[in-house]
Parts: C-alpha cells; sequence; structure tokens
C-alpha cells in the first residue's frame, strides 16, 4: 500500500489498537484477531498491534491496514516500543502497512541515540512508512526532520519528563498540527466520545484508541473505581 493510500483509508477514522502483554487475560495472537475483527465490524479504518505473530494473525482476519510495533525490554534502556534493529527486522518479516517506533530523546539500547538509529533504519528499509511515537513537540520536530512519515503523541504522558501530564493533551497536538508538515495522529488518554471529537478539532490524520476499547480488565478497573469513588464521596 502506498503512502498515500494509507492515509486515504485512515484519514478521519478510527485506528484501534489490539494489544495484550503476557500478563493480561487475553494474550494470544488468536485473541487480538478477535479483537481486530470486533474493531472491523465496528467501522475501525485500522489495526495498531505489537509482535509478528500478532500482527500475522490480524492480517488474515481483517482486511484493513495495520500500524506494527514491536515491544521489548532491554536492561540499559527505558525504550520498549521497536527499540533495536533486531525488532524492526522481525517486523519486516510480516511487514505491516507502518512501523511505529519511540521517537524520544532517550537513549535506546547499546547507547544509541534516535538520530544515530533511525537514518540506519531508513537505509535497510527506504521503502517501508514509519510512525514516531513522541512524547513532546521537540520529540515530534526531531522526527520530522530524520525522516519520519507520522508523527504520534503515544509517549505524552508515559516518559519521566511528562509524566503526570493530563492527556490528550490537546495544546501539544495543536501545536504538532500547526507547525509540522508530516501528519499527525493522535494516541493516548481517549476514553470518552467527546474527547475523540476534540481531539479531531486540531487537523489531525487519524486517531488511536487501544485500552478503552480492547482491554475488559482496564475497563472493568475504571468502573470499580468510579462506584468506590462514589461511595467516599
Amino acid at each position: 500500500m502506498t503512502k498515500e493510500a494509507l492515509f486515504d483509508q485512515i484519514r478521519g477514522g478510527l485506528i484501534v489498537s489490539c494489544q495484550a502483554l503476557a500478563s493480561e487475560p487475553l494474550y494470544g495472537s488468536e485473541y487480538m484477531a478477535k479483537m481486530a475483527v470486533a474493531a472491523a465490524e465496528g467501522g475501525a479504518a485500522g489495526i495498531r498491534a505489537n509482535t509478528p505473530e500478532d500482527i500475522k494473525a490480524i492480517r488474515a482476519a481483517v482486511d484493513l491496514p495495520v500500524i506494527g510495533l514491536y515491544k521489548a525490554e532491554y536492561p540499559d534502556s527505558e525504550v520498549y516500543i521497536t527499540p533495536t534493529m533486531k525488532e524492526v527486522d522481525a517486523l519486516m518479516e510480516v511487514r505491516p502497512d507502518m512501523i511505529a517506533m519511540d521517537a524520544t530523546d532517550r537513549v535506546r539500547p547499546a547507547g544509541m541515540t534516535l538520530e544515530e538509529f533511525f537514518p540506519l533504519v531508513r537505509a535497510k528499509y527506504p521503502d517501508m512508512l514509519f510512525m514516531a511515537d513522541c512524547s513532546s513537540f521537540e520529540d515530534a520536530a526531531r522526527a520530522q526532520e530524520l525522516g519520519f512519515d507520522v508523527a504520534g503523541t503515544t509517549m505524552r504522558g508515559y516518559t519521566a519528563a511528562t509524566k503526570g501530564i493530563a492527556i490528550p493533551d490537546y495544546d501539544m497536538l495543536h501545536e504538532m498540527t500547526m507547525k509540522l508538515s508530516i501528519p499527525v495522529i493522535a494516541e493516548g488518554g481517549v476514553w470518552e466520545r467527546e474527547q475523540l471529537q476534540r481531539v479531531y478539532q486540531e487537523g489531525i490524520l487519524s486517531a488511536v484508541i487501544g485500552t478503552a476499547i480492547t482491554r475488559p480488565r482496564d475497563i472493568t478497573r475504571r468502573f470499580v473505581e468510579a462506584i468506590r469513588g462514589e461511595e467516599k464521596a
């Protein structure tokens, strides 16, 4: 799928993140594929998925573009979303429509910076589209300069420097869409319909929702906490 065709398909739509870690009850490619089917039947424009195994299963189940990533933890880095070339190579075996990776200023495994790492990735896979998972406008501006195709707000609130910031961060989205030339995808913190409508007021390409749709344990916990909150009032 060309960049133009992909952007046309996800523009103005909802991308559903179908992910589950090994510690979660719905962990497993078969479950994520079913989640993707449910999302497609609900009108999703695309899927965001973790690991080559899940991506392969999802692509066999639905005919939607897939933004792929590969979460992996390394002892010498806080970066875990597609942190090294090993994960990029593994994703390229199943070739998602776009690959997402951490684009923060944090040092990657083996002491590499994004400025050192991404040019190597781009040179090796010049025809692949890449999404920058950012925590700040500065991250997004750097990602654009490095040649990423899309900037997302994925890491806002999830780094030491941004922890505690309310998300969705509409001010950050506004600055990104006003100052960047590459498209922007809103991701993170969207739980309510009104929030989704609000992020779209900023001229974004698309929006990603994950936990609020595909993580029933977290959804249940949120409602239970609401009951407890009422009881304390």
